[in-house]
């Protein structure tokens, strides 16, 4: 039986995943790391926490499904995007590796800019505009401020691509985690030398480039005494983790996009062209399908307003779960059993969600959020369900985005914490007017590059048809014509509280 390995260096620990070639999932282990802040607003992990982690779930997850790792055919590397790992001409990493969430260099965002000839430019070229988190400004800051580490760098890689290196002894990487550097021709899938040369960035210090499914390298001897893996074993190209979880999810054909409610809420859509996005409030990628491409935002506080209101109006019984050990997790059916007790709309209550700033539709980190449209009438159960219906409104709004670059949506697969609820799923139904539907695995990236490996091992002949033969449909919510009218009227004065407030929300930010 062919056995597939899906490896995913996330931010706070690396999951590895075993399936068979129809996706059958094996099994999982998982394997922390720490996250260290030198100072505020950096973030960087010591990528040898991420190769250890990897030799770790490799045994694990073989020592459950009582399988050994000689016998698995094909690996597919998956990981969080942007970060920056220089190596030198032995491979060796030169210092700490600066994290998708750090925050040190929007001067060299600026830079870029200005390099590029102007921020419409600049998406010109690369389909995106400069961001803190993006890896191009972070080559630039180590430049500026780490010279003697960046006269020794021979690559820099992204954290899956470290890990490629260390089982393989290959330097590559592939279109979707590449995008995610700021110096990829996104509609042309590969570097684009004429940006690298306006930052002084030589291109022999990038990888080379290829497609997700595409094999590129195999196990080496020294991976394999150290692993257990058979030397020769193909690697893939994986993919970032946005893209390898649409992979995951089966997001991988026009019209069918994800929504993930997690701390943060995520919409991915699949595409089978470049889709243009001048306000830059929308990620553009190339996506893990071979031609095909992608597009996807994130609110900041999605599942992490919930949180904030559980924590706020259940306090006590917050604390009484943890001091009895209980998961506090278990407090959210009854906030949204008592929000289905508040009608639609809530009589004119709305929330705007926007705890921690927002980045999509609006990148301000100065958004602030609260409750708008408050009477007598209003009890907690209109404030519980305003909340579920301003994140949802706050979905809503990278939907919209979306729809007017062209993409028609008639499906939406739920993921998250917002897929385990029917009443928030149909709320998502009914604001977004498409089918939300859940699928047969919430594995996401580990899952979606366990499939790619199978395609780049010959399984199958491309990655829809993996996701067609793994990927099935559960539930289905449709939405309601009735509560979809109630939202409609009320959606154009939610978007329009932080038009009128954005100036008021800087003001507030310059007295905190």
């Amino acid at each position: 039986m062919a056995l597939f390995c899906g490896i995913d260096i996330g931010t706070s620990a690396t999951k590895t995943l075993l399936c068979t070639a129809r996706g059958r999932v094996l099994a999982t282990a998982a394997a922390e790391y720490p996250v260290h802040t030198p100072r505020a607003g950096w973030s960087e992990q010591d990528p040898e926490d991420w190769w250890q982690a990897t030799i770790k779930t490799i045994a694990a997850v073989c020592r459950k499904a009582k399988k050994k790792p000689s016998q698995i055919t094909a690996i597919g590397l998956s990981g969080q995007m942007h970060g920056s790992v220089f190596v030198d001409k032995k491979g060796r990493s030169l210092r700490p590796a600066l994290l998708w969430n750090d925050q040190r260099t929007a001067k060299q965002c600026a830079e870029i800019e200005k390099r590029a000839g102007g921020r419409k430019k600049l998406i010109e070229m690369v389909s995106n505009v400069a961001l803190t988190g993006f890896t191009a400004p972070k080559i630039l800051w180590v430049r500026e401020n780490d010279p003697r580490t960046y006269g020794k760098t021979s690559k820099i890689l992204l954290p899956k691509d470290y890990i490629r290196l260390r089982l393989t002894d290959t330097y590559a990487t592939e279109v979707s985690d590449a995008s995610g550097t700021l110096l990829l021709d996104v509609k042309k899938r590969a570097w684009h030398r004429t940006l690298l040369a306006k930052l002084d960035i030589d291109a022999d210090l990038m990888p080379p480039v290829h497609e997700s499914a595409d094999v590129t390298g195999t196990v080496s001897k020294e991976a394999a005494s150290l692993t257990g893996l058979k030397a020769g074993t193909p690697v893939v190209g994986g993919a970032g983790d946005q893209p390898a979880g649409a992979v995951g999810n089966g997001i991988v054909r026009a019209g069918i996009v994800s929504a993930t409610l997690g701390t943060s809420g995520v919409v991915f859509a699949h595409s089978d062209q470049p889709v243009p996005n001048e306000q830059g409030n929308l990620q553009s990628f190339c996506h893990a399908v071979p031609g095909a491409w992608c597009v996807f935002g994130c609110m900041l506080s999605a599942g992490g307003s919930l949180q904030w209101l559980r924590n706020a109006l259940w306090a006590d019984e917050v604390r009484a779960a943890a001091k009895a050990k209980r998961d506090p997790g278990s407090l959210y059916p009854r906030l949204i059993a008592e929000a289905a007790t508040a009608p639609a709309g809530c009589e004119s209550l709305l929330f705007l969600p926007y705890l921690t700033g927002e980045r999509c539709p609006y990148p301000d980190p100065n958004a602030r959020g609260g409750w708008v449209g408050l009477t007598v009438r209003h009890s907690r159960p209109h404030m519980v369900r305003s909340v579920l219906e301003g994140i949802t409104f706050g979905m809503r709004d990278q939907i919209e985005l979306m729809r007017a670059g062209g993409l028609k949506i008639r499906q939406v697969r739920a993921s998250g914490g917002g897929a385990a609820s029917d009443f928030w799923r149909q709320m998502q139904a009914d604001m977004y007017h498409a089918d939300v539907v859940t699928v047969n695995t919430q594995e996401g990236g580990a899952l979606g590059v366990a499939l790619l490996a199978a395609v780049g091992a010959g399984e199958y002949a491309s990655v829809p048809e993996a996701c067609q033969e793994a990927i099935r449909v559960n539930t289905t919510c449709k939405p309601d014509r009735k509560t979809a009218r109630i939202y409609d009227r009320l959606y154009p004065l939610y978007r329009s509280l932080y038009q009128n407030l954005r100036t008021d929300f800087a003001a507030l930010a310059k007295c905190e």
